[in-house]
């Protein structure tokens, strides 16, 4: 990420300019008489705008549908429930 260091006075007199280079990423580090007072950050995208960005670019090929969890599932290898299982071993 770019940053851009801009006087107060600079950036009142083109504030518009300053804008349209936040907007396409660059930060901007306010100051008064040399010293930092604030910054301008980019606002951040979502994932859905950032992935659509990779797929313009041919990045990314993606079809548009939800990834499958990757959590396994347990099994159980008898014929009882789990909720049988547990009941059992209770007593």
């Amino acid at each position: 990420m770019t940053q851009i260091t801009v006087g107060i006075r600079e950036l009142k007199t083109r504030l518009s300019s300053y804008l349209r280079q936040v907007k396409g990423g660059v930060t901007l580090l306010i100051t008064e008489r040399g010293k930092p007072v604030g910054r301008i950050l980019p606002v951040p995208t979502s994932m859905e705008e950032r992935v659509q960005g990779l797929v313009e670019a041919k990045l990314l090929s993606w079809n548009g549908h939800r990834v499958a969890s990757s959590v396994p599932v347990p099994r159980v290898r008898a014929q009882q429930t789990v909720a049988e299982l547990l009941l059992e071993d209770r007593e």
